[in-house]
């Protein structure tokens, strides 16, 4: 290749990301080289910024950050056959071991080998160019944009959410937060059918947005509000009980009302991750046989997410608020960390041919 500039942002510990010129990759057989052109952040990636772990998976060497990302094919391994140069594409960025019972099932986001981009100690995709396996990179249709296609991994958590949770035509569904997550599972749950949903955050401007992309209702959690009230007040304005409750915050209030608000023989996603221990009202929802299922990323997920958006189903470009170059990246990470400008989706351009 001509160019040998593939500025990188590298994440070196609590508060310390640099922008740092790395080689450029070379694709194995079954890999592509990608010309790397958006790339969100999520969540977890602010929390190694702040924290340096999460978990147990700790920030303990240099890593490239990113793993909401779309790119363009550059060049491809030998044994490529399902990619051409030229092929715009989602990117989904864990890839399994592919032998373990796990993978050979279709359950291989639970692999033990699992290898996901920026989860210590393994280096992300926030580069100009970057190298993925062939078989885990989805090409784009015409009508869905790049930027759209950095917001399948999102999109993906909440098609899987929703498939978890059963999500069909005539539903009622609650969704308990209204960040990204919250918000994709929302348009998720109205794609696969749901007839009347209702979203709660603390956060009106989240409130407003969830009711711009089909929120039939939203409620506004006040510090003074008891659970009861909150339960009672989703009851009352969706008119009678969810059967669909998913928990997009993790927080322990939420998952103990999402036990209590879901109808007698319904389902609680938990979707979000919290504390590593709580105190729930187990027993009221065991013996009224609700059901308790927990959500880890997505499996076979990113073909659904992009027939979605390709047939008009999910709107998820108005979820994104900010753009940056890479240049600019320690300001756009800024933005996240603070939520100034009430930042949603924010994206980092990689790209050095990318325009505002």
């Amino acid at each position: 290749m001509a160019t040998k500039d593939n500025l990188t942002a590298v994440l070196y510990g609590i508060e310390d990301m640099r922008l740092e010129q790395r080689p450029i990759p070379v694709p194995k057989d079954h890999q592509v080289l990608l010309k790397m052109e958006s790339v969100g952040i999520c969540g977890s990636d602010v929390h190694y910024l702040v924290s340096g772990r999460i978990g147990p998976f700790i920030v303990e060497k240099p890593m490239i950050i990113g793993h909401e990302a779309s790119g363009t094919v550059l060049q491809v391994g030998k044994d490529v056959k399902s990619l051409k140069p030229g092929d715009r594409v989602a990117i989904e960025p864990g890839v399994g071991c592919r032998v373990c019972s796990f993978c050979k099932e279709g359950d291989y986001h639970l692999c033990a080998e699992m290898i996901f981009c920026a989860t210590p100690p393994v280096d992300g995709n926030l580069s100009r160019y970057y190298v993925h396996d062939a078989d885990f990179c989805y090409k784009l249709p015409d009508n869905v944009s790049l930027d759209e296609g950095a917001l399948m991994e999102p999109l993906s958590v909440g098609v899987h959410a929703c498939k978890r949770a059963n999500v069909r035509f005539g539903d009622v569904v609650l969704i308990l937060g209204a960040g990204p997550i919250g918000l994709v599972t929302l348009l998720s749950a109205k794609a696969m059918g749901a007839t009347k949903t209702i979203i709660t955050d603390v956060v009106e401007g989240r409130l407003k947005k969830a009711k711009e992309i089909g929120a039939d209702y939203t409620l506004k959690i006040e510090k003074n509000m008891s659970e009861e009230q909150i339960v009672k007040t989703i009851k009352e304005l969706l008119g009678e009980d969810p059967n669909i409750s998913l928990d997009c915050t993790g927080v322990e209030q939420c998952v103990r009302v999402a036990l209590q608000a879901t109808k007698t023989g319904g389902v609680v996603t938990l979707v979000g991750l919290g504390k590593f221990e709580m105190n729930l009202p187990l027993t009221s929802a065991l013996i009224r046989e609700v059901d308790i299922r927990g959500v880890f990323r997505y499996n076979n997920d990113y073909p659904t997410a992009i027939e979605m958006v390709k047939t008009g189903k999910a709107n998820v470009k108005t979820l994104i608020t900010h753009h940056y170059k890479i240049e600019d990246t320690v300001k756009a990470f800024h933005t996240a960390k603070t939520g100034e400008g009430n930042p949603i989706k924010i994206l980092i351009h990689a790209s050095a041919d990318w325009k505002p």
